[in-house]
């Protein structure tokens, strides 16, 4: 099976899982250059930790600064980092209608 086809059946698998069904329209077959990376699920443990994403619901307390320590300790890895807000207080806003959480 070629490398596009295992990529169409993966997302076929993952789409039925989440209840809909794909329809596809194959204008052309092509094969991909495997050397120019691999499916998710051929991915071992440590290279879905050195480039992949971790989607955390940051609870109150900790600060973002924590967390991304945490997570360095966790997986014992030199680099991380977090992008938009981790605050709980501006879940879903844009950053500019961020307002202090304590104090006067």
């Amino acid at each position: 099976m070629s490398l596009a086809a295992k990529g169409v059946e993966f997302i076929d698998y993952i789409t039925r899982k989440a209840g809909y069904e794909n329809k596809w329209i194959v204008l052309r077959d092509a094969e991909t250059d495997p050397s120019y990376g691999k499916l998710p699920y051929e991915r071992s443990i440590e290279e879905h930790i050195s480039y992949g994403v971790i989607n955390l619901d940051k609870p109150p307390g900790p600060t973002s600064h924590e967390v991304v320590a945490w997570v360095k300790k966790l997986f014992n890895i030199d680099k991380a980092g977090h992008g938009g807000t981790l605050e709980p207080v501006s879940a879903g806003k844009p950053q500019s209608d961020r307002r202090p959480t304590g104090g006067s």
